[in-house]
């Protein structure tokens, strides 16, 4: 049993070897195939949510960047091949899970982030998109926002550039 696993880890090993060696071409989910030399820009977000932290845009990008950064896409300032811009348009906090009992307090509150993306793709312009992606994530009402604020966006941005890059990237 033991020179089984043995076997298959460096059976493993030497196929993630060899698929690392020669990057001529690669695919992102989806089935979509991508040269090297293809590259990507993410220009800054701009924010016309009025009540959204002023440093959202820039996490934004951020999160945006490093996860094209995963890839083998070349991240360059402007006018790449595939292009990201946008802007947060919502950034909202409503009361969730009221408890019974008559006095209406809410045990949550969720925030709710709402960014408008739009993607150009000039290796395959069908992919070309201007959409809006939104998340939320719950916190408890004895906590005050400022002191969660920081750890909620960084989880909302997470997701939305996860749905980003399904769109994007992935073509899902």
């Amino acid at each position: 049993m033991r020179a089984l696993k043995l076997f298959f880890f460096v059976s493993l090993l030497t196929l993630l070897l060899q698929s690392n060696s020669c990057p001529v071409s690669y695919s992102l989910g989806g089935g979509r195939k991508f040269a090297d030399t293809v590259t990507v820009s993410v220009m800054p977000f701009t924010n016309s949510a009025p009540l959204a932290k002023a440093t959202l845009t820039q996490t934004f990008a951020d999160d945006l960047r490093d996860a094209l950064l995963k890839t083998r896409l070349k991240l360059v300032p402007k006018n790449g091949d595939l292009n990201y811009e946008g802007n947060v348009t919502g950034y909202a906090i409503t009361p969730v899970s009221i408890q019974a009992g008559g006095n209406n307090n809410a045990s949550s509150n969720r925030l709710t982030i709402t960014i408008n993306v739009k993607y150009t793709d000039a290796v395959d312009e069908k992919l070309n998109f201007d959409a809006s992606f939104s998340h939320y994530a719950d916190y408890l009402s004895t906590q005050n926002l400022s002191s969660v604020e920081d750890d909620l966006i960084k989880q909302i941005s997470d997701q939305i550039v996860q749905d980003v890059m399904n769109r994007s990237i992935n073509a899902w």
